[in-house]
């Protein structure tokens, strides 16, 4: 039995690295100032078999996110791509199509026709391209949601918010005593900030 779908949760599938910290931060910055609920893998408490997690996170939220504008290869030997994005974004596709009326999935890139290329049988779908950029990936959360979302934020004022927490963003980690931004405290201390920022003017 799948979980009960929560109308305003979105998964979002993307790579835990110091150099995706930025576009991290926006992800969760645009979709709380849409009214939405980010969720991640890295924000669920551990103690069951990861992939069952995965599922059953993706089964919940009646959206998710897939960025594959990670496709290098690492520099740590040996030197691989990485295959969770895509592979998570396959799981997301047989659910949704097996549950269209519970899921609806979106795919984000960086650049334009690349999808296509690394992922050929994702042709004749269209990506959101962001540009690898901060403002990029707002704009496009925005087009992605254009018609489920009666919260109507301009980019200028998600840039606002963002740049707030970037600011805050070391400070959030410290106070956590945390290693890294990703980590679950840190993921739920951001969404916490992001949606208190929306009450102030």
């Amino acid at each position: 039995m799948p979980p009960p779908v929560k109308p305003d949760a979105v998964f979002v599938n993307i790579p835990y690295d110091e150099g995706f910290r930025r576009l991290y931060l926006a992800y969760i910055v645009g979709l709380t100032q849409l009214g939405l609920e980010p969720r991640a893998t890295l924000g669920i408490p551990g103690g069951e078999r990861r992939l069952d997690r995965i599922l059953a996170l993706i089964q919940s939220c009646r959206y998710s996110i897939h960025d594959l504008s990670r496709v290098q290869l690492d520099r740590n030997p040996p030197r691989t791509p990485r295959f969770n994005m895509p592979f998570e974004l396959g799981l997301t596709v047989t659910w949704a199509k097996l549950n269209p009326d519970r899921h609806s999935w979106f795919v984000f890139e960086s650049r334009a026709r690349r999808v296509q290329k690394s992922l050929s049988d994702f042709d004749g779908s269209d990506p959101n391209i962001h540009d690898g950029t901060v403002e990029g990936v707002m704009r496009e959360i925005c087009n992605a949601f254009v018609r489920s979302r009666s919260a109507r934020p301009s980019v200028p004022e998600m840039m606002r918010t963002y740049r707030e927490l970037s600011r805050k963003l070391n400070a959030i980690t410290a106070g956590a005593g945390a290693r890294s931004v990703f980590e679950a405290r840190i993921f739920d201390d951001l969404c916490f900030a992001a949606k208190a920022a929306l009450s102030r003017p």
